[in-house]
């Protein structure tokens, strides 16, 4: 089984909202070697529901949400999952001084848009909706949706 980590800031909208399209697109193609979580790389969340616009724009989509609670990424997560795909250039560097820091394997820290056939040098990151409104999270959908059948067709091989 391989799996996966999305990892943002606070685990409350981003990876969330990309743990849910991949999980549910996994499940509907039978894809049952992949494995979904997420973190973030900051603490200010911890425990607390994702964020009601995630929701929102996730179930009018037609996404399911999953029972989720905000959690920091920790050491054993270098351990337990094989790759962990960063929203941002800033959370891969903060992921790869976290490994550094912990003696873990930095290679498994990859950019999540990495798998965005539209996306190009210098525009890698997903889009925070956070300090937007429902628009921004329209386009952090967006994009989410576009880099997941692309994303699962390349972990699906190497499982």
């Amino acid at each position: 089984m391989t799996k996966i980590l999305f990892v943002c800031t606070g685990n409350i909208c981003r990876s969330v909202m990309a743990q849910a399209v991949a999980t549910q697109k996994s499940e509907e193609e039978m894809l049952d070697n992949l494995f979904f979580d997420s973190a973030g790389v900051s603490d200010e969340e911890h425990g607390n529901l994702p964020d009601y616009r995630a929701v929102q724009i996730l179930e009018e989509h037609g996404w399911l949400v999953p029972t989720h609670y905000a959690r920091q990424i920790q050491p054993s997560d270098f351990e337990d999952f094989d790759l962990l795909l960063a929203m941002t250039s800033g959370h891969q560097r903060a992921l790869t001084r976290m490994a550094q820091r912990w003696g873990a394997d930095e290679s498994k820290v990859r950019l999540y848009r990495e798998f965005d056939p539209e996306g190009a040098p210098g525009d890698m990151e997903v889009p925070d909706p956070w300090y937007g409104g429902a628009r921004e999270f329209s386009d952090t959908l967006e994009v989410i949706e576009r880099v997941t059948p692309v994303m699962l067709q390349a972990l699906s091989s190497l499982s």
